[in-house]
């Protein structure tokens, strides 16, 4: 298959060329065509000609016609040597030679986020389908943005396509009561490759920036899909005003700094400014939902022109209204430290002590963190400096352990 290669070998414009044609290039396959598998196979090695050809030879006249026409010879060819395999050889005649040009008003984007997303894979799966189906990365891209063997990523591709096909699963929109469901679960696969390139779960680094950076292109494809879906716009406003704030978010030798110490004036201003204006408009324009709701506390410390400005009352606001329509073990811990900005470190601690029972936070090591910060603000800093030696040892990322043992070494034992 040749999987190995990576669009590295373009330039920066022909790759991001084609990362956006590679959705519409399969959708117009399987849609003519059908057989998710063996089109998502042929566009693949279309995305990997292109990327050696094109910055070599020159860009064709109409990019995304090149592209369908050797996607589709290449899956004709597929389908032959799997129905030779078969003894199940047709004649050549048998199957209509591609169009040279497809149809330039068919886009089945949405369509393939869905069959990605489909309920009988699981979320794993779907992230890394996302990322290959959507995106038009590479299993050896896909693996190094997640940090797991090249192999692996292919097998689990390869079982999720295989799931999709014995499902039953056809190329179509889904019924209307079934697609609320399938769009959260779209969004959901979103903010987890999002989240886990802002930050990083394990490793050396804290930010992946491939993978946020491909989060939020495709949730801007999909934005761009359901323009009225105020959850869809949410969740983009989200990532533009979280993503805003990492060039301040580490020190140039990679340690993290703090929200309240960073230097504001690095934010991105662009990003900011469109996050608000997304939100400001969804929240106007459709009902309240939890992606809404956070990209609002987003909103609130993005427009702030310091920490000590931070309307922490009006944060404290939404976050009563996210714990009652999205409840959660980070929705808990990120309201009590909201809750410890406007009534004191003693009430946030007291709250603490009663949320880390809870399944989801017992053991974590943002639990012990948030302790750490607050027994700091209470002034009992022998009791913080534990909190975040015991912190550093639970987690997994590099630069928090740094962060955290950092800030346990400034207070006395």
């Amino acid at each position: 298959m040749g999987e190995e290669h990576s669009l590295e070998t373009s330039t920066p414009r022909i790759e991001a060329l084609l990362r956006e044609l590679a959705p519409q290039v399969l959708g117009l396959l399987v849609h003519r065509y059908g057989g998710f598998d063996t089109c998502e196979d042929a566009v693949q090695e279309a995305l990997l000609a292109a990327a050696v050809q094109w910055p070599s030879e020159g860009m064709p006249d109409h990019p995304k016609g090149w592209l369908f026409t050797v996607a589709s010879r290449r899956r004709t060819e597929l389908w032959r040597n799997e129905a030779a395999r078969r003894r199940r050889e047709e004649t050549a005649a048998s199957l209509a030679p591609p169009d040279p040009q497809p149809i330039g008003a068919v886009d089945d984007t949405l369509t393939l986020f869905l069959l990605c997303c489909h309920p009988s894979l699981s979320v794993v799966s779907q992230v890394a389908l996302t990322l290959r189906a959507v995106g038009g990365l590479t299993t050896a891209e896909i693996a190094r943005a997640l940090l797991v063997p090249e192999s692996t990523v292919g097998q689990r591709i390869s079982r999720a396509k295989q799931r999709i096909k014995h499902s039953g699963a056809t190329f179509r929109m889904p019924d209307e009561a079934d697609r609320p469901g399938r769009i959260a679960a779209v969004l959901h696969v979103l903010y987890l490759i999002f989240n886990e390139g802002y930050t990083a779960s394990s490793g050396s680094v804290l930010h992946r920036v491939e993978l946020t950076t491909e989060a939020i292109r495709l949730t801007r494809q999909l934005h761009n899909r359901l323009p009225d879906d105020g959850q869809v716009a949410g969740l983009l406003a989200l990532m533009l005003l979280t993503d805003a704030r990492r060039p301040a978010r580490t020190r140039p030798d990679g340690g993290l700094v703090p929200l309240a110490e960073q230097d504001r004036r690095l934010w991105d201003g662009t990003a900011i400014a469109e996050g608000v204006r997304l939100i400001t408009e969804a929240l106007a324009s459709a009902p309240i939902g939890p992606y809404q709701l956070q990209a609002a506390i987003a909103a609130v410390h993005g427009e702030a022109a310091s920490s000590q400005d931070t309307d922490w009352e009006q944060i404290l606001g939404l976050y009563e209204l996210l714990r009652l329509i999205a409840p959660g073990p980070m929705v808990a811990l990120n309201r009590i430290v909201a809750v410890a900005m406007v009534h004191g470190p003693q009430v946030g601690l007291e709250q603490l002590e009663t949320a880390e029972a809870e399944p989801g936070l017992a053991g974590h090591h943002r639990v012990d963190a948030v302790r750490a910060h607050l027994l700091d603000l209470a002034g009992d800093r022998a009791s913080a400096r534990a909190a975040y030696e015991l912190a550093a040892r639970r987690t997994l990322s590099v630069p928090e352990q740094r962060y955290l043992q950092a800030r346990a070494a400034q207070l006395p034992p």
